[in-house]
């Protein structure tokens, strides 16, 4: 998770505006999907054959790779990306499907062109006010809207201890996205858990946290410090000191569907 509940708006801008210059570190570091999670977020339209889905805030194509490997066609994908340097790593790393710049606020589609709209890892920074309506109109009548967070397992202890080391001690497990509210646009918003892992490295490890936002927006010195902090405590554990591990990683999720 990057963002944290309650942040200042011009922090959350910067943030928000900070992984174009990452964009192929993130597209390598960063983790996927679970496939349950992502067949979750499609069951309220899995009914409908081949479907149109909108992949919004799009990054480096990571959630899109999951939909094309459980069933989506590609040519039935549309990934919309507002930042240039994600969007052109998306392109390499999944180029049969189309990539358009755009934002949850300002969608480059149609009215109803779109079954489902789904959101990996990007919801928080949604001005909702303005995003909500924007994505009711370019879903068809019974579509659905999902959101997916991949979060660290901060319930083991070598996790809490590394999420420490690198932002304090904030747990997004017990935030429970709250970026989908219910409205008049998505009434029945529905939540759940899935587990997710990734494999890593101490230095694999630092690379992933080095592509979060708040360590994006840093100085040089500040970070490297926070980073050289996390890689300290990775060789010192247990767990994590002797060559691979699993990172354990909760993808909490979220849908609710067009009104």
């Amino acid at each position: 998770m990057d963002a944290f509940p309650g942040s200042e708006p011009e922090l959350m801008a910067r943030r928000a505006a900070s992984f174009g210059g990452s964009a192929a570190a993130y597209a390598r570091e960063r983790p996927d999907y679970p496939d349950a999670a992502v067949r979750w977020a499609l069951e309220p339209v899995a009914g409908r054959g081949s479907l149109r889905v909108l992949d919004l805030a799009a990054g480096t194509g990571k959630l899109t790779q999951v939909l094309l490997r459980n069933g989506v066609d590609a040519a039935d994908v549309v990934a919309v990306e507002p930042d240039a340097a994600m969007r052109d790593e998306l392109r390499r790393r999944v180029p049969g499907v189309r990539a358009a710049g755009g934002s949850a606020e300002s969608i480059p589609l149609g009215d109803g062109t779109v079954d489902a709209v789904v959101v990996g890892q990007a919801m928080h920074w949604f001005d909702l006010d303005r995003a909500l309506p924007e994505i009711h109109r370019v879903l068809a009548d019974g579509g659905v809207l999902a959101g997916l967070w991949n979060t660290d397992d901060d319930r083991v202890p070598w996790v809490a201890e590394m999420k420490r080391a690198a932002c304090g001690s904030v747990s997004f497990l017990n935030w429970r996205p709250k970026a989908l509210p219910e409205t008049e646009w998505f009434p029945g918003v529905e939540r759940a858990e899935f587990p997710h892992g990734q494999r890593r490295t101490a230095e694999s490890m630092v690379a992933t946290i080095g592509t979060h936002s708040h360590l994006l927006v840093m100085q040089d010195a500040e970070r490297e410090a926070v980073l050289g902090r996390v890689l300290e405590h990775l060789r010192a554990t247990p767990e994590t000191a002797a060559g691979e591990f699993e990172l354990p990683i909760v993808t909490l999720a979220v849908r609710g569907p067009r009104a």
